[in-house]
């Protein structure tokens, strides 16, 4: 059953320069159940994706196309109605649990704040509910730590809080937005493990957002890469990464460090930078920093093209090996 479906987004925000594209003809679905990863550099859309789908755009942005969360379109709707499902039927974890949380409540307070709003818990009800889902996220000394401020826990324990809220009223959809990017190594694999857990165990959907392509192989089902505020190429991410159609995926491989390799070997890179949202070309938003790139690519955006049932992308110059079908076990 399809739980999420965007349709053409395309986001437009005001800059010093004037209006600029942020997303361009963004399009996918999520089963209820299914994980879905969101990947590429920094400012290249993913952020600005979750943000849609929150409905908490900056102010002034304009905003086309079509988001349906099990049929009911979001795109459109009021304040007041989108109040009434953050935080109820679609959660969301951000990457700095420090400035997502409020200094001045404490951790007890904020999470059973949401119980109240979208339950209509009493107090107490919700105090004890708060100190469940605690318990549930593994926060050490849940008990202890129910009237605690977020400045006096780490972290690691901070997220666990983050995650706490996000989940409290059981959302149909979960986004997670760079979820562990300020943990260290061994915290960060606990959070995504608990993460997994509870999509698991609540059937619900998980937008996943990283720029950590090990992350991506380990945690979800298919994965959007994108670049330039457009998704230029998306599948099962089996599928997707032993491929690497798209120009943009693979450099984002090429330039990953790896086991092996003699001391002193310089990593790939891809050559110049993410342009600045004003600066982004016509069409092809990769075609300025791509080694395939010829003129046709900078007159339109390039429609997505199928490689197989389940695997796409945007470029007009495939390689080979790109284009080739991918070998599939009996």
């Amino acid at each position: 059953m399809i739980l999420l479906e965007v349709q053409r987004l395309r986001v437009t925000l005001n800059t010093s320069r004037g209006a600029a594209d942020a997303l361009r003809d963004v399009s996918f679905s999520l089963a209820r159940g299914e994980r879905l990863g969101l990947i590429g550099e920094s400012g290249c859309g993913k952020s600005i994706t979750a943000l849609a789908l929150m409905g908490l755009l900056p102010e002034g942005a304009q905003i086309e196309g079509s988001i349906r969360l099990q049929g009911q379109e979001l795109v459109g709707l009021d304040d007041a109605a989108l109040c009434r499902l953050r935080g109820d039927r679609i959660g969301m974890v951000f990457q700095e649990p420090m400035t997502a949380l409020n200094p001045l409540h404490t951790v007890g307070a904020q999470i059973a704040e949401s119980l109240r709003l979208h339950k209509g818990m009493s107090g107490a009800a919700a105090r004890a509910e708060a100190l469940r889902l605690l318990e549930r996220v593994h926060l050490p000394q849940a008990h202890a730590r129910l009237d605690a401020y977020p400045h006096q826990l780490s972290g690691g324990q901070r997220q666990r809080v983050v995650i706490a809220i996000a989940l409290a009223c059981g959302p149909d959809l979960l986004v997670a937005d760079e979820p562990t990017t300020a943990l260290d190594v061994t915290i960060q694999r606990e959070v995504l493990d608990l993460i997994d857990e509870l999509v698991r165990e609540a059937g619900m959907g998980l937008v996943l957002i990283s720029h950590n392509l090990g992350v991506m192989a380990d945690r979800v089902d298919r994965v959007h890469v994108m670049y330039g505020g457009t998704i230029v190429e998306s599948g099962p991410t089996a599928e997707v990464f032993a491929r690497r159609a798209h120009p943009y995926t693979q450099g984002l491989f090429a330039a990953r460090p790896r086991l092996g390799l003699a001391r002193g070997t310089r990593l790939a890179t891809i050559a110049g930078r993410v342009p600045e949202l004003a600066d982004l070309p016509r069409g092809c938003p990769f075609a300025e920093r791509c080694p395939r790139a010829a003129d046709d690519c900078r007159t339109a955006l390039p429609p997505a093209t199928a490689l197989s049932p389940v695997h796409a992308v945007r470029c007009l110059h495939l390689d080979a090996a790109a284009a080739a079908p991918v070998a599939r076990a009996a």
